[in-house]
């Protein structure tokens, strides 16, 4: 489980990050509004805060696509052990059904030697 929680602790880094941008972008609007920097400055800066915001959500978007193929991954794993180890039950049972089966078998054996030496010492 190291590696989905290390994606996740990623994930959330990158949402503060992302978060910490929208505020600057938020401070920018509201500068522009007040008349400190002209509209052109803002939406100079404001698309370079958008082009991060943008990178940083589609590493999100890849981080959330490892997470799902590690847990698909970790399911596979499970369901071929419980695979393997039914397998493993099925050969131990024909194998008991085998020595069952010869154990009958072994006492028929018997008797008919025991038969036969009664007739040949007849």
């Amino acid at each position: 489980m190291g590696f989905i929680e290390r994606l996740e602790r990623n994930i959330a880094k990158l949402q503060k990050k992302i978060e910490k941008e929208e505020m600057k972008i938020a401070q920018l609007e509201a500068k522009c509004d007040s008349k400190k920097i002209t509209k052109a400055e803002y939406n100079i800066k404001k698309k370079r805060h958008d082009d991060q915001i943008h990178a940083w959500s589609s590493r999100i978007r890849v981080l959330q696509g490892g997470i799902v193929r590690e847990k698909q991954h970790i399911e596979e794993k499970v369901e071929e052990k419980e695979k393997k180890k039914e397998e493993k039950e099925k050969k131990k049972e024909k194998k008991e059904k085998k020595e069952k089966k010869e154990k009958e078998e072994e006492p028929e054996e018997e008797s008919e030697e025991a038969t036969e030496e009664e007739e040949t010492q007849k």
